[in-house]
């Protein structure tokens, strides 16, 4: 049988003569200028760059990693974390208490994300509306652009079964009276490979490197890569200028070639890290002193479990069981937890389980037979919940300190005994949580004991996240709020952010369809603003 033809946009655009720059190529300094500069090539800046390219305006679009396309990706941890993710998927917080994954490519973190995509839970619109002054923050009144995007991105129910991995969330919590649901996800024509981490090697993932960014650059957009955004120049109360540094071949070194970029406004969308580090290093005006402040992840704790039978949690769509059970309750009381099945790969699996020498060999030789399960712990609700902050290191580049209080930590234990508990009644031999002193249990009544008496703590529980959110929060009161409702920056007429950090809090729910959303509202709004007309629809 022949090996089928995967059709490639982004070689075919490339020798089109798409307006495409690899600032690790420059040989001298260049200036450019356009209607609208966005840094930032994800979800926030890759659906802003679309919807203003089609409404007429001339665009760049600024990334710090480089252009990859489907024939980069390999389904090869080793290839993959350090070209496509912050780090080499290694970023961490000040106090290297949780590891956090974020895109770190064209496309951002849409190109090696697992394609889980839901709208933002009517509980934290609700709360967002009441304590952030944002009147918009309905269900009713978001439903469009959710609409729109989805629509845009193929997001829809998966059609086929649950991988094992999956499943065995379902049946674990179908068997102790726990509801569970299924995710949509953002494919088209899925392989159901599983390595979608390692970006998409078929180009069913909708992701912005394959919709949106494409789309703007059929509309003459300009795409600069490895380029760092690295400061704004401001004359009064506005951006008169962004300061780019070219970066070297891989990404990292700055070349010392310089591009300066002049725009009528401003789109800052890097994610919730790097955004608000682009805004400090630019001394940008911070009249709420929210600038960085109130960054929100959702701490996520693991547990591993073996069966039997052979799992083989790498193969298969991703995620596609949920529960959320745990997250019934008031918002600002106990901490609740979303329940997800994660896939599995080798090198990830590794670095993030507990164990080392013979302990760590044993669970690596079981891996065919190991099933992962992780709780998301919703943050932002509660007054022992007030996240992190982004800061600045020495060199300027952003670091995150986030505080892991009691309140989260209760979360962390009674997450492990839900997850655990589920585990043992699906089927399983013996449950692991990630946890420093855990070990295999064999039944629940000694994982339950164990548990519980486990010390939760700083470099004991393992933390991860892949979803970063806040440091712009936008707020209808500028007491609260870096941002307006609108997305615009308070104390600057002519920049505006578009991306995850504009939200008051965690979501409780994985973040990319309320960034598309959110981002499609606010860009329609500034392509109306900026040209007098509406703004260009967006279309399957």
């Amino acid at each position: 049988m022949s090996t089928p033809i995967i059709a490639d946009p982004i070689q075919a655009g490339i020798a089109k003569g798409w307006n495409i720059i690899d600032a690790a190529a420059l040989t001298q300094d260049r200036r450019l200028e356009a209607d609208v500069v966005i840094v930032g090539s994800g979800a926030g800046g890759g659906v802003t760059a679309e919807i203003l390219a089609r409404s007429g305006l001339s665009v760049i679009v600024v990334e710090e990693g480089a252009l990859k396309s489907s024939r980069d990706f390999r389904m090869r941890e080793a290839e993959a974390y350090p070209a496509l993710y912050q780090e080499s998927a290694a970023r961490k917080t000040a106090d290297k208490g949780i590891n956090i994954l974020q895109g770190r490519t064209v496309g951002g973190s849409t190109t090696v994300n697992w394609t889980s995509s839901f709208r933002t839970p009517p509980a934290t619109l609700d709360w967002w509306r009441r304590h952030y002054a944002l009147p918009d923050a309905t269900p009713e009144a978001m439903a469009p652009w959710f609409a729109m995007m989805e629509a845009r991105l193929h997001v829809k129910d998966w059609p086929g079964a649950p991988n094992e991995n999956n499943d065995i969330l379902r049946r674990g919590a179908q068997q102790l009276g726990i509801p569970t649901g299924l995710i949509q996800r953002n494919v088209k024509g899925c392989w159901n490979l599983g390595y979608c981490g390692m970006g998409c090697p078929t180009n069913a993932k909708q992701s912005m490197l394959v919709t949106s960014i494409p789309a703007a650059l059929e509309e003459d957009a300009t795409l600069v890569t490895r380029a760092r955004a690295q400061e704004f120049v401001f004359r009064g109360e506005r951006a008169d200028e962004l300061l780019c540094h070219a970066l070297d071949a891989a990404g990292i070194a700055p070349t010392g070639r310089l591009l300066r970029l002049r725009a009528r406004h401003y789109v800052v969308a890097g994610g919730a890290i790097n955004s608000p580090a682009l805004l400090l290093r630019s001394k940008a005006p911070d009249p709420s002193g929210q600038l960085g402040r109130r960054t929100f992840l959702h701490p996520t704790v693991i547990s591993a479990a073996f069966f039997p039978q052979r799992v083989e949690a790498w193969a298969g769509a991703p995620q596609t069981v949920y529960s959320d059970h745990f997250l019934a309750g008031p918002l600002d009381g106990p901490i609740g937890y979303k329940l997800e099945a994660p896939p599995l790969h080798p090198l990830l699996l590794a670095t993030t389980m507990n164990g080392f020498g013979e302990t760590h060999a044993h669970m690596m030789r079981d891996f065919p037979h190991l099933q992962g399960m992780l709780a998301l712990l919703r943050d932002g609700f509660h007054e022992d919940a007030p996240g992190g902050r982004v800061g600045l290191r020495g060199d300027g580049s952003p670091e995150l300190d986030y505080p892991l209080s009691d309140y989260l930590w209760d979360g962390a234990r009674r997450a492990l005994l839900s997850m655990a508990e589920i585990q043992f009644a699906a089927g399983a031999a013996s449950v692991q949580p990630a946890h420093e002193m855990a070990r295999r249990y064999g039944s629940w009544r000694e994982a339950k004991s164990a548990i519980a008496a486990l010390p939760q703590g700083l470099q004991l529980t393992r933390v991860a996240s892949a979803h970063v959110m806040g440091g712009c929060a936008m707020s209808g009161d500028e007491v609260l709020g870096v941002t307006s409702p609108d997305g615009r920056y308070r104390g600057l007429s002519n920049l505006s952010v578009h991306d995850g950090s504009l939200f008051p809090t965690s979501l409780g729910a994985n973040p990319q369809l309320t960034i598309y959303a959110l981002a499609a509202k606010l860009a329609s709004g500034l392509a109306t603003s900026l040209t007098g007309r509406p703004a260009a629809r967006l279309a399957a």
